[in-house]
């Protein structure tokens, strides 16, 4: 996987929002800990900097950064080029800088290697499924169909320096791996500072460099989807990513049925499979996101095969009939 450069933006729209959120402290490990809130979540840096300069001008940077990824990347921003490029649907093509063309190409490599489980056109169809109206709503047959036939990476029109989305109601949407690209970005950031022990934490998507101070590792914890807010067990994590895919926080019961958040872009219905967690440990956070999800989406024993293709990575499946993990994740676990 080829991650963009960081490179800055204007963020005027954001960058004071985040600084607002800003909480600094020290831990007793000697590491810094800043937490601010972008993107929709809650996001934290543990890191350890070789000098007092270097933790200051890091600490601004990554806020810099991540509100300039957000400003750019935000499909809730209408001025952001996500939110051009869906209101030009189906009339005319809107031009992009080079890091964007990567990453869209990195959207190729995903889409493919997930079978279609991963496609950042699936915007029409999580806006359909609304979890947030009171009474929840269940779209029809027709009005899914309809949604549907607007979805398909493939239906992308791209060039090198723009791209167009032909069909008017097309729409991106690139939070299925956004969270996990920014914190493999902000982990090279923390390296061209000279910082080697950090975890970088976006939303529970998490990337580890080195080890903290006077440890071996950094402990990521496995939060139990039977129990919200517990941890069924957690991991050693020396420069890896760690993330995990669920629907148990974000769902609705509606006539007896579950409704998950999770929507299966191919079929157009949330996820339903007897999953209820995914967890993937992987050389970057990109790859542990996508494969989260992507698993939970094809299901548990299809799941398993499809990590097992990727060099690097490991999985544990939980559902309720029981776990599904590959070879090597238990080498992973903390005793």
């Amino acid at each position: 996987m080829v991650l963009l450069e960081p490179t800055p933006a204007p963020a005027v729209a954001v960058l004071p929002r985040v600084l607002r959120s800003l909480e600094e402290r020290t831990l007793a490990t000697g590491t810094h800990k800043i937490t601010f809130f972008a993107m929709g979540t809650s996001c934290s840096v543990t890191f350890a900097a070789p000098t007092a300069a270097a933790e200051r001008d890091f600490t601004y940077t990554v806020l810099r950064w991540v509100a300039a990824f957000e400003v750019k990347y935000s499909r809730f921003l209408p001025d952001s080029l996500i939110g051009r490029i869906n209101a030009a649907a189906g009339s005319e093509w809107i031009a992009i800088d080079a890091e964007t063309d990567r990453m869209f190409t990195l959207c190729d490599q995903l889409t493919f290697m997930t079978q279609g489980a991963f496609d950042p056109t699936a915007l029409p169809l999580i806006q359909l499924w609304n979890w947030k109206a009171q009474p929840a709503i269940i779209p029809d047959d027709t009005a899914i169909a309809a949604a549907r036939e607007l979805v398909g990476w493939n239906k992308v029109q791209r060039q090198p320096d723009r791209v167009f989305l032909p069909e008017p109601g097309m729409a991106l949407d690139l939070g299925g791996f956004g969270k996990e690209y920014a914190v493999d970005c902000v982990a090279q950031l923390a390296t061209s500072f000279g910082i080697r022990s950090a975890l970088i934490d976006f939303g529970q998507d998490v990337r580890a460099l080195g080890h903290p101070p006077g440890k071996h590792a950094w402990h990521v914890g496995l939060e139990d989807p039977n129990h919200p807010g517990a941890c069924w067990n957690s991991v050693a994590a020396t420069d890896i990513a760690v993330a995990t895919s669920g629907d148990y926080r974000r769902c609705f019961v509606k006539d007896g049925r579950r409704y998950g958040h999770i929507l299966d872009p191919r079929t157009g219905q949330p996820v339903d499979n007897g999953c209820l967690s995914v967890t993937v440990i992987a050389p970057s956070c990109t790859m542990a996101g996508v494969l989260s999800t992507s698993a939970f989406i094809i299901g548990p024993r299809d799941g398993i095969r499809l990590i097992e293709t990727c060099t690097g990575a490991e999985a544990c499946i939980l559902t309720a009939k029981g776990n599904y993990e590959t070879r090597r994740f238990q080498t992973y676990v903390t005793q």
